[in-house]
């Protein structure tokens, strides 16, 4: 039996909007581990060109959501479509195709040790295009400067490099495939503030000059206020509610609340 609706049940679900195409749609999606439901019947939809930031308290699933969309996660119930294709009706070839179409940025890099930046770089190439290995090494260096590194990072080893330059380096493999959709797990995670505001610059001047679609979860609220469209906060097991900052600002509920207008958000003077 279905459990009375709680204040954040009647919030609203993310709206439909006929004038922006959905690149990515999630719909009922149900997620769990063991007895322990992290998402119930959350619905959700990303805008094609849009960064949006996904937001929430510990262990509401924001990592999660991520996981289950890319397929790395299994759903109890629902769907995902992306590109307007249904994930779990596509057939192998066509779920590499769309694959191959997203990169992904993991929290902690997952950069292989043993390689070099430019050899993490290369793989998805190596794996998913028929080209010389001299091409593939030229095509790693051009994403390696397209991140922002120097050019003798490309031969350098993850142990040998910054927690910023990690993240740039894992950005470059992200986009080894020129995708039109990036994943992002907490990017600014660890970075001193200079670091996240220069990562966050390049993450907004990659979407702009790429036309790339970003789908960020964060907790940082100077690249909510800084880069994103649109904000989508979990909660509740599913989206609470979704918009823009100084849309979330005016939401009744006492974590969006606390969030987006509590001291930080205060210090920050946002209007």
């Amino acid at each position: 039996m279905a459990s009375d609706p709680t204040p954040a049940d009647t919030l609203n679900r993310p709206a439909t909007r006929t004038d922006r195409e959905a690149i990515i749609r999630g719909r009922g999606l149900t997620v769990g581990f063991g007895e322990n439901l992290i998402l119930e019947n959350l619905d959700i939809d990303v805008y094609r060109g849009e960064v949006l930031g996904v937001v929430g308290g510990s262990g509401t699933g924001k990592s999660v959501l991520l996981r289950t969309i890319i397929g790395l996660n299994a759903k109890r119930a629902g769907t995902v479509e992306v590109f307007g294709e249904n994930l779990d009706e596509a057939s192998p070839a066509e779920r590499n195709r769309i694959g191959r179409r997203w990169g992904v940025l993991f929290q902690q890099g997952a950069l292989f040790s043993s390689l070099t930046v430019a050899q993490n770089v290369a793989i998805p190439m190596r794996e998913h295009l028929d080209l010389p290995a001299s091409l593939t090494d030229e095509l790693a260096r051009l994403k390696i400067e397209l991140v922002g590194l120097p050019a003798d990072a490309a031969e350098k080893y993850p142990s040998e490099l910054s927690g910023g330059m990690i993240k740039r380096a894992s950005l470059a493999r992200a986009l080894a495939l020129d995708p039109d959709i990036v994943f992002l797990d907490e990017p600014t995670a660890g970075l001193d503030p200079i670091g996240a505001a220069d990562f966050d610059a390049l993450i907004q001047n990659l979407r702009d000059t790429l036309g790339l679609t970003v789908f960020m979860v964060t907790h940082d609220l100077d690249s909510l206020i800084g880069i994103t469209d649109r904000i989508a906060v979990l909660g509740n097991k599913k989206v609470l509610v979704d918009g823009t900052f100084r849309e979330l600002k005016t939401v009744d509920h006492p974590w969006v609340d606390a969030y987006f207008n509590g001291e930080r958000a205060e210090r920050l003077k946002i209007e």
